[in-house]
C-alpha cells in the first residue's frame, strides 16, 4: 500500500501551525476549565452531576468541533479558518469575558477579587486568560498574509 501525496501541497506555513496549536491549547484550557468547575459544583453541592450532564456534553461538542476546526484548519481549508473565526472568535471570546465584564460593570474591583480570591478562583482565572490569550493568538495568527497564502493556495 503507498500514500499519494500531492505534490502542489506543501506544508503548513509556521503562522498556520501554530494558529492550530493555539486553537488546541484554547480547548485545552476550556477543558481545564470545566473540570475545575464541575468540581467546584459537586464538593460544594450546588449541583449535581447530572444537572450537569447537559452543560458537559454541549462543551464536549464545542471542544470536539474545535479540534477537528483546528486540524481541517492546519490543512488550509478556508470554511474551517471562517468557522473558528465566528465561532469560537467571537462568541466563544464573548462567552469567555461576557460575565467578568457584567461583574466589573457592576462595580467589582480586581483588586479586591485577587484579594479574596482562594487558589481555586486564581488557577481558574489564569487558565482563562490563557485561554483568551489563545483564542485571540490563534485568530490573529490564521489571518496573516502567509496564512491567506496558504489557504488560497490549497
Amino acid at each position: 500500500m503507498s500514500i499519494v501525496m500531492d505534490p502542489r501541497r506543501t506544508d503548513p506555513p509556521p503562522v498556520v501551525q501554530t494558529a492550530a496549536m493555539l486553537w488546541l491549547a484554547a480547548v485545552a484550557f476550556g477543558a481545564f476549565e470545566a473540570v475545575l468547575m464541575v468540581s467546584q459544583q459537586l464538593y460544594e453541592g450546588t449541583a449535581t452531576f447530572a444537572e450537569m450532564l447537559p452543560q458537559a456534553g454541549f462543551r464536549l461538542a464545542v471542544f470536539a468541533g474545535a479540534v477537528f476546526l483546528a486540524l481541517r484548519l492546519k490543512r488550509g481549508e478556508n470554511w474551517a479558518r471562517l468557522t473558528l473565526a465566528v465561532t469560537l472568535g467571537i462568541f466563544g471570546t464573548l462567552s469567555l469575558v461576557i460575565e467578568p465584564a457584567r461583574w466589573l460593570l457592576a462595580g467589582g474591583s480586581i483588586s479586591e477579587a485577587v484579594a479574596g480570591a482562594g487558589a481555586m478562583e486564581l488557577i481558574f482565572a489564569g487558565s482563562r486568560i490563557l485561554h483568551l490569550i489563545a483564542v485571540l493568538g490563534a485568530v490573529t495568527l490564521m489571518f496573516q498574509p502567509r496564512a491567506n497564502a496558504y489557504v488560497k493556495s490549497a
